[in-house]
Parts: structure tokens; C-alpha cells; sequence
């Protein structure tokens, strides 16, 4: 088993910044890619950035700029500049191993104020 444990979301202003952290421990295979979802109520849950194994990043237009992903071993951190009402959504830390098996976070809500 896989567990992933996500920190560092709450309630912040526009303009303000959060660092997003989730540490994976367990029975770990080989890393393929880490990375971060984000759903607001209502909405599908979507891509916010990835990291492969090999350093490249994937970033999803709306945050291009503004948010910065980067991992060390077994924790991938989200760095959330410049933050939006818009951004405001539950953040979900996913890992996805070299046999293409993907487990998800329990999610931290991240909520930016006007």
C-alpha cells in the first residue's frame, strides 16, 4: 500500500501564496510521475502540474507562471504564487509508479479570498 499525506492548504487572499507539501510512504515502486489535481465543487478534477522521474514538468495553462512544482525523494511540494479566486479547489497529491499504478491523497483545501 501506497499512503500520501498532503499539507500546507488553507485560506489565503488574492495575491497571496501557499506551499502545498505531500509525503509518500509505503510500498513504493519506482516513481513515474508526481504530481497535483485540483476539483472545485462542481467541476471535474483537473490537471494542476506533474513532475516525471526525470525532472520534466507539466503544468496546466491557468498556472503557468504563478505555481511551481519540485520534489525531493519521496515529497512533492506545489509553490502557489500570485493566487486567484479562481484557484480555490481542493488540491489532491497523486503518484503514479512504474507499473502505471496511480494512488491519490485524501486532498487539502485551498481557499483564496477576494
Amino acid at each position: 500500500q501506497v499512503q500520501l499525506v498532503e499539507s500546507g492548504g488553507g485560506v489565503v487572499q488574492a495575491g497571496g501564496s501557499l506551499r502545498l507539501s505531500c509525503a509518500a510512504s509505503g510500498s513504493i515502486l519506482r516513481i513515474n510521475t508526481m504530481g497535483w489535481y485540483r476539483q472545485a465543487p462542481g467541476n471535474q478534477r483537473e490537471l494542476v502540474a506533474t513532475m516525471h522521474s526525470g525532472g520534466s514538468t507539466n503544468y496546466a495553462e491557468s498556472v503557468k507562471g504563478r505555481f511551481t512544482i519540485s520534489r525531493d525523494k519521496n515529497t512533492v511540494y506545489l509553490q502557489m504564487n500570485s493566487l486567484k479566486p479562481e484557484d480555490t479547489a481542493a488540491y489532491y497529491c497523486n503518484l503514479e509508479d512504474l507499473s502505471f499504478r496511480r494512488y491519490w491523497g485524501q486532498g487539502t483545501q485551498v481557499t483564496v479570498s477576494s
